[in-house]
């Protein structure tokens, strides 16, 4: 019988966690160092103490009740939360103002990102800063839990609580192998192209690009044969290297690529390559302001 006296202490969570994550007793017990009982042990006091069945166990497998599908995400960005504080607090005890976590995509590291990065340091040295390329959806979902500050996407919408600011904004280009017989000079219309297999950033990792680029397509009168996608623009320009396809892409983009490829800026047609920052309205950390003060003061003056 559990008494008065006992209570849910950060170790439930941790076990907790690990369990609803491997969902198997014994593989959790072996990642947390622990014997399998004393787990067991723990879960149930841990069901015990808030009154409620968290796992479904039996001899095929263990499954989360709908209250330990609740609570895996609260304990998630509990713990989360809790490791970001103790980093902070770790920072700030060195003589340091904190860190800021960016999460971007590939083209924002050709021309905000760095820009960004160079003004945090010239103008707040204190502030420490560590980058993750992340797809959109999964720059979104780690802000959400916690796990990003800021975020730079390619996104007309976000989720209730997370704010979206446009930061740049960059025309299309299309990208074609060096001896492909069309230049700038002979470029009138996508319209010649549109026999031409194209290379795309994939769907999943860019809803909104993808669907502009259709767009740009279907603008000029046909829906365009997408033989290959990718995450990544390097691989997409050797994919077009290597006369597997033609592909469309931000502008911006072109630099920093060393490669048999050209450029036809698409400055005519009315899409644009947007690109956004977000952050989580009630984020605690406050050496994201900072970040933020610089990117907003510089639209300002941009305006």
């Amino acid at each position: 019988m559990i008494t008065e006296n006992y209570q849910i202490e950060l170790r439930h969570l941790t076990y907790f966690f690990m369990v609803a994550e491997e969902l198997h007793f014994r593989k959790a017990a072996e990642k947390l160092f622990i014997s399998q009982p004393g787990l067991s042990t723990q879960i149930k006091q841990m069901e015990e103490l808030l009154g409620t069945a968290l796992f479904i166990r039996d001899k095929k497998k263990v499954r989360l009740t709908p209250a330990g599908e609740f609570l895996k995400k609260e304990a998630g960005y509990l713990l989360n939360h809790l490791r970001n504080v103790k980093k902070q607090v770790k920072l700030i005890g060195e003589g340091q103002l904190g860190e800021i976590r960016i999460g971007f995509l590939g083209s924002a590291m050709q021309n905000v990102v760095p820009g960004l990065l160079l003004k945090l340091q010239q103008h707040h040295p204190g502030i420490r800063t560590s980058l993750d390329e992340l797809s959109n959806r999964a720059q979104v979902n780690a802000i959400l839990k916690d796990q990003l500050d800021l975020g730079f996407v390619r996104l007309a919408r976000v989720p209730k609580g997370i704010c979206l600011k446009p930061v740049f904004t960059d025309t299309f280009s299309l990208v074609l192998p060096k001896d492909h017989h069309l230049d700038h000079g002979r470029f009138k219309g996508m319209h010649q192209v549109a026999e031409e297999e194209f290379i795309l950033f994939s769907q999943d990792y860019s809803p909104l690009y993808y669907d502009t680029v259709i767009g740009i397509c279907q603008d000029a009168g046909f829906v365009p044969k997408v033989s290959h996608k990718s995450v990544h623009a390097q691989t997409i320009f050797t994919l077009v290297e290597n006369k597997l396809g033609i592909a469309i892409v931000p502008t911006s983009l072109q630099h920093g690529f060393q490669m048999d490829v050209k450029f036809i800026e698409l400055d005519k047609i009315g899409q644009r390559a947007v690109l956004s920052m977000i952050w989580k309205a009630d984020n605690r950390n406050p050496v994201l302001q900072y970040g933020l003060k610089l990117l907003l003061d510089k639209l300002k003056y941009r305006n």
